[in-house]
């Protein structure tokens, strides 16, 4: 028996489920960058979950930050849209820390796969207010 199959896949119907569910966890860069092109991103908000400075360096264009570890429970956000949280990359989890403390406030969530680094390997485009982003840091 092969390695990759020493546990057995998941039957389709079982295999379906597991992957439409973790699609509403996340979102796609590339999905993402095309609705920013398009100008379409009715319905959601990109939310950059780090601290201001690391916002201030570098983010996705027209994202908003709302660092995790200064979320107010009370938020004036609209609660009918989704908001699609990111930060560094997939080592850090202010993303996911962030989107679980807009989901406790009753926000509708998803997390941005592979955060701005994903969102910059792929070729991406990102504002900068600082000259020296020679070092950005996570800084969550």
């Amino acid at each position: 028996m092969t390695n990759a199959l020493r546990f057995p896949a998941a039957d389709p119907k079982t295999a379906a489920a597991f992957f439409a569910a973790e699609l509403a966890f996340e979102a796609d860069p590339d999905d993402v960058h095309r609705d920013l092109q398009a100008g379409n991103t009715s319905g959601y908000v990109l939310v950059e979950t780090r601290s201001p400075e690391a916002f201030a360096r570098e983010r996705i264009p027209g994202a908003v930050n709302l660092p995790y570890r200064d979320l107010p429970e009370q938020l004036d956000l609209d609660p009918d849209l989704v908001y699609i949280c990111y930060c560094e990359s997939f080592q850090c989890n202010a993303a996911t820390k962030g989107a679980l403390a807009l989901a406790q406030r009753g926000f509708r969530v998803k997390r941005l796969a592979g955060g701005i680094t994903a969102w910059r390997e792929a070729g991406y485009p990102v504002e900068r207010n600082q000259a020296d982003v020679s070092k950005v840091a996570c800084h969550c």
